[in-house]
């Protein structure tokens, strides 16, 4: 277990420096607002797709407290083990965002001032989350696991484009980027609207899979990432 919650934890610090590490510099490269969504996206499709390759034999590579939250509540591991998970998901998403902001001579923490707590953004984020939650959870049943890194990256690629919130659809990270006030913050009023909204998402995505993939091939959403081994 220890060699698990270093890897969620080291996991969700890379999560947290590529995000809003590739936003710095976009916001930094390009004056064109479309081209800074861009160029951060890109950066995050790939970026998630390695990560999840690295740690998820080691983890599952969740690096989502909803993600684990559903994993348990689907039977894949023990709320036990998801209670020493989450706070190594956010630990390490805070630590992320010291690290990128250190890493372009930034202040270490600098609290964001973007506000984004809007119903079309909490919508949004409930969409994002619940398809999050989908692709990872019905490869997995339908016995496509191997796909799931490769699946999880493009999905947050697109979704940042087709949700008005840029798709956050995770509680670590979205609280990690209240600590950077850059192209990828979000400010602390809007944090708890957000993930009331991805919360939303996890347990309507827990009643579509229960719905459209009643039989589980593999109880755990780590055999996503194992299996690609």
């Amino acid at each position: 277990m220890s060699r698990k919650i270093l890897a969620e934890f080291l996991g969700s610090l890379l999560l947290a420096a590529l995000v809003i590490g590739s936003g710095i510099a976009a916001q930094r490269l390009s004056d064109d607002t479309g081209l800074r969504l861009l160029e951060n996206a890109a950066a995050t499709a790939a970026g998630l797709y390695v990560l999840i390759l690295v740690f998820g034999p080691v983890s599952g590579a969740h690096f989502n407290p909803v993600v684990t939250a559903v994993d348990t509540a689907l039977g894949g591991m023990s709320w036990r083990d998801a209670a020493a998970y989450i706070p190594a998901q956010v630990a390490g998403c805070v630590s992320g965002a010291v690290l990128a902001n250190a890493m372009f001579d930034l202040a270490p923490v600098s609290i964001s001032a973007t506000h984004r707590a809007t119903a079309a953004h909490a919508l949004s984020e409930v969409v994002a989350t619940l398809g999050l939650v989908l692709v990872i959870f019905a490869l997995v049943r339908s016995g496509r696991a191997t796909l799931a890194p490769a699946a999880v990256g493009a999905y947050i690629g697109a979704a940042y484009w087709f949700t008005s919130s840029t798709s956050f659809a995770n509680p670590a990270i979205t609280i990690g980027r209240m600590f950077s006030d850059t192209f990828a913050g979000i400010a602390p009023a809007s944090v708890l609207p957000f993930i009331a909204a991805q919360l939303v998402g996890a347990a309507l995505a827990v009643v579509l899979l229960r719905v459209l993939y009643p039989a589980m091939n593999s109880p755990h959403a780590d055999e996503a990432v194992l299996s690609s081994r």
